[in-house]
């Protein structure tokens, strides 16, 4: 049985690696170490491809984010792509705007929080208790969590947007805005074509 899962992952991974033209250094480990035995060593270098497959696919997801929000204008050189911890997925990251008024963009794949998420959005009970900080609101047809965290004196208050796709988490944070700017900028970014890249 472990045979035949490590076998099937094998050709999961190299149907993937090839249609997304991943590094196929991984891959060839993977195959050799398969042939002679050695499934310890496949497996591993087949995590090392799931790894360059989830670091190409950020790439890919932060291109489609827009290059401006608002008035704010994307920091691209302070875009981030990075693996996550534990082989599972990846963590893309791009700011807009400085001083008073940014915002941030973070898309991480296999998130840990999504379950937590969508127990929020689909059950009324989650929302018993709710300081009225929290609504469940509709974002280019996704339903997503919208949280609002009160300013200091003189700013207005800080939104976070949390829109859960199947496997991953999108978050959209501004500071010093409104309940329409947040949610203004949100139609901005082509949450179908993330959702797509990502599944």
């Amino acid at each position: 049985m472990k045979r035949l899962l490590i076998f099937s992952t094998f050709v999961l991974a190299a149907v993937l690696g090839n249609a997304q033209q991943t590094n196929t250094a991984s891959l060839k480990t993977a195959k050799t170490s398969y042939k002679s035995g050695k499934l310890e060593d496949a497996h591993f270098a087949l995590q090392q491809t799931l790894v360059e497959l989830d670091m190409t696919i950020g790439k890919e997801l932060i291109k489609l984010l827009p290059p401006k929000m608002d008035t704010l204008i994307a920091n691209t050189k302070e875009d981030e792509v990075s693996a996550n911890s534990g082989f599972l997925g990846a963590t893309i990251r791009r700011e807009y705007g400085r001083g008073e008024k940014t915002a941030k963009v973070d898309i991480v794949t296999n998130s840990p929080l999504l379950g937590t998420l969508n127990a929020f959005l689909t059950s009324p009970l989650m929302n018993l208790g709710n300081n009225g900080a929290t609504k469940v609101v509709k974002v280019q047809g996704y339903k997503a969590r919208l949280t609002k965290e009160e300013g200091s004196e003189n700013e207005k208050p800080s939104y976070r947007l949390e829109v859960p796709f199947s496997n991953a988490l999108f978050t959209l944070a501004v500071n010093n805005t409104s309940n329409s700017e947040v949610l203004a900028m949100a139609n901005t970014i082509p949450l179908a074509e993330i959702a797509k890249l990502i599944q």
